[in-house]
């Protein structure tokens, strides 16, 4: 009942943000779900959108962006096995000089040579949910089709929202 109060009162600004994507994944993504039950994932692959469950119910979903050809997002049953709200990639991010500037972006640090005096920074993936070694839902860039390295990648607030509900042991099943 309490949510939709909240929904009447959100909804003439919901209608007038209805072309803003990120605005209204936050506004609706702040909204509480009284749901109850264990929580699920569902990543669809061929339709690049995540679903989350509660007790069976859906009570959100996302757009995604996943792996990228020769990067593919693994496919099967799995459990959320790590939470890690400010995860960093122990593989993928840039090359810094003393100072923090960046001196080489988008590497792979098994492939791209550090430059002498340089620190590797890892990228950056809030909200991290990982459900197989190496691999998780997080908070990322969603150019509109698979460009990751094989993450599920989520805008921030719906990210926010799945980790929140996802607790270590949430089933997760990705499909093709």
């Amino acid at each position: 009942m309490r949510k939709i109060f909240v929904i009447g009162l959100l909804a003439p600004l919901l209608a007038l943000l209805a072309g803003c994507d990120t605005v209204s994944d936050m506004i609706v993504s702040n909204i509480p779900d009284m749901h109850e039950g264990e929580p699920s994932i569902l990543v669809e692959l061929s339709a690049q959108r995540a679903y989350l469950y509660e007790g069976g119910e859906l009570v959100a979903s996302s757009r995604i962006s996943t792996g990228r050809e020769g990067y593919d997002t693994p496919t099967g049953r799995f459990r959320v096995i790590k939470k890690d709200q400010d995860h960093r990639s122990s593989v993928y991010g840039y090359y810094a000089d003393a100072n923090g500037n960046c001196v080489m972006d988008n590497i792979d640090k098994r492939k791209d040579k550090m430059p002498p005096g340089c620190q590797f920074i890892g990228a950056s993936m809030p909200f991290f949910l990982e459900f197989s070694p190496g691999y998780g839902l997080h908070a990322g860039y969603l150019p509109g089709f698979p460009a990751s390295h094989g993450c599920v990648r989520m805008p921030y607030w719906k990210a926010r929202e799945f980790f929140n509900t996802a607790e270590v042991g949430t089933r997760i099943v990705v499909k093709p």
